[in-house]
C-alpha cells in the first residue's frame, strides 16, 4: 500500500521527486490550491489544475518581477552570490510589461521562427554525427552521449560559443541546474565563471561580430533606437545559453524513456513515422521538462478554485500537474502518441510563452526520429525501476542506459 500523502508536500524530498504524479493527481482532485515547502522550509502556494494554471499564467495580478514581492528573499533562497544575482534573477523570464515587452521585442529581432527553420539541416547533421559516434557500441548512456551534446552544440553554434569553450560551459550550467541553494560551494563558482565567460564572449563579438546570435544581440535595436543595456545583454545571453539547451536535453531523454517504457506506443510510432510531431507534443505533456513554472507573486488577492491567495504571496504553477489534469486530458496518465487534442502548457502560456519553443520542438523531432530510424532494436539496458529522476524542477533523468541493438 502506498504511503499516505503529507499535509504539506515537500517538493524537494526524494519520495516526491521519484513519484510526483501520484501526489499531483491527489492534489488536482482534492486540494488544487495547496501549501508546499521550498528547500529552506518556506511555505508557498502550489496550483495544479489545468484551467487554473492557464488563468494564472495570463493574470496581470500574478507577476514575475522579483521587485514586486516582499514576503520572501528569492535572491537569498537561490544561493547565488550577491554580485551575480542581477544577471541570473533579473532577466526576460523575471520581468513584466513594459520591461518584458521591450526585452522580448529586441530578442525577437534576432531569434525568429525563420532562423529556426534554417537551422534544421544543421541540427540533422549534428544528430547524425552523434549517432555515428555511438553506433558502433552495444550500450550507451543516451543522456550523456546524445541527449546532452546535441542541444548544447546547437545553442553554442547559434550563440557563437567557441568549440574549445563548450565543455566548460556545459559543466557550469550542469552545476547551476543540479545544485540547490543549500550547496553554495557548487553554485557560487559556477555562476561566477559563467558570468565571466559571458562578459568575454560579448566583448569578443562586440569587436569582431559574426553571424551568431550574440553578435546580433550586441547590435540589435528597435526603430526608436532602444538597445539592451550591458546588464540586460549579459542576462539575456546567460538565459539563452542555459534555458536554450537544458529543457531540450530532457525533452529528448524523457521522450525516449517514455517510448521505451511504453512498447505499444513505440511500435505505433515506428509503424507510422508521420506521427512524430504529434508524439513530441505528447512527450512534452506526459513528462514535461519544465515541470513547474518560474515563481510568481500576487500583487492583489486572487481566487483560485475557491481559495483566495492573498496579495504578496509567492505562487508556483505546476505545469506537470496541469498537463495530467483528467478534466482537460482524457486518460491523462496514458501515453498516447496519436493524441490530437493536446493544448499542453509545457512551454507556458501567455506573455511568457517559451521563446525557444520552435527550436526545442525541431530538435526533439529530429533527434528522436533519427534515433528510432538508426536503431530499430533500441531498448532500456536496465529495469525501469532503476531509472531515477533528478532532484530539480527541470524534470529529467539522471542517466538513460540503453542497448542499441538486440
Amino acid at each position: 500500500m502506498a504511503e499516505p500523502l503529507p499535509e504539506v508536500p515537500d517538493l524537494f524530498s526524494d519520495a516526491f521527486l521519484q513519484d510526483q504524479y501520484r501526489t499531483y493527481a491527489w492534489l488536482v482532485e482534492h486540494r488544487p490550491v495547496s501549501r508546499v515547502r521550498w528547500v529552506d522550509g518556506t511555505e508557498l502556494w502550489l496550483v495544479t489544475r489545468y484551467d487554473d494554471a492557464k488563468a494564472l499564467l495570463a493574470d496581470p495580478r500574478v507577476v514575475n518581477d522579483l521587485k514586486k514581492q516582499t514576503r520572501i528573499d528569492l535572491a537569498a533562497m537561490s544561493g547565488l552570490p550577491p554580485e551575480v544575482q542581477p544577471y541570473f534573477l533579473h532577466n526576460v523570464l523575471n520581468t513584466d510589461p513594459p520591461d518584458h515587452t521591450r526585452l522580448r521585442k529586441l530578442v525577437n529581432k534576432a531569434f525568429t521562427p525563420r532562423r529556426v527553420q534554417e537551422l534544421r539541416p544543421r541540427v540533422q547533421e549534428i544528430t547524425d554525427g552523434l549517432l555515428d559516434r555511438i553506433g558502433t557500441r552495444e550500450e550507451v548512456d543516451l543522456l550523456e552521449e546524445f541527449a546532452y551534446p546535441l542541444p548544447v552544440t546547437v545553442i553554442c553554434e547559434l550563440l557563437g560559443v567557441p568549440v574549445a569553450d563548450r565543455g566548460r560551459f556545459r559543466a557550469w550550467t550542469a552545476e547551476l541546474i543540479a545544485a540547490n541553494p543549500e550547496q553554495p560551494e557548487r553554485i557560487a563558482p559556477a555562476a561566477r565563471q559563467l558570468l565571466d565567460f559571458t562578459f568575454e564572449l560579448i566583448e569578443k563579438r562586440r569587436h569582431d561580430p559574426g553571424e551568431d546570435l550574440v553578435s546580433a544581440l550586441v547590435q540589435v535595436h528597435d526603430e526608436d533606437g532602444d538597445r539592451l543595456s550591458d546588464q540586460e545583454l549579459a542576462a539575456m545571453v546567460i538565459t539563452l545559453l542555459v534555458a536554450g539547451h537544458e529543457t531540450t536535453v530532457h525533452l529528448i531523454g524523457n521522450g525516449t524513456y517514455a517510448l521505451l517504457t511504453h512498447p505499444d506506443q513505440l511500435a505505433r510510432l515506428r509503424s507510422d513515422p508521420g506521427l512524430l510531431p504529434r508524439a513530441i507534443e505528447e512527450f512534452l505533456r506526459f513528462h514535461s521538462p519544465a515541470e513547474i513554472a518560474g515563481m510568481r507573486y500576487t500583487i492583489a488577492p486572487v481566487e483560485v478554485s475557491g481559495v483566495t491567495i492573498p496579495a504578496g504571496e509567492p505562487v508556483l504553477i505546476a505545469l506537470g500537474a496541469a498537463d495530467r489534469d483528467p478534466a482537460r486530458f482524457p486518460d491523462a496518465d496514458r501515453l498516447d502518441v496519436t493524441r490530437d487534442d493536446n493544448p499542453h502548457v509545457a512551454f507556458g502560456h501567455g506573455l511568457h510563452f517559451c521563446l525557444g519553443a520552435a527550436l526545442a520542438r525541431a530538435e526533439g523531432e529530429i533527434a528522436i526520429g533519427a534515433l528510432l530510424r538508426r536503431f530499430p532494436d533500441l531498448a532500456l539496458a536496465v529495469p525501469p525501476e532503476e531509472i531515477r529522476w533528478r532532484p530539480t524542477f527541470l524534470r529529467g533523468l539522471t542517466r538513460l542506459p540503453v542497448r542499441l541493438r538486440a
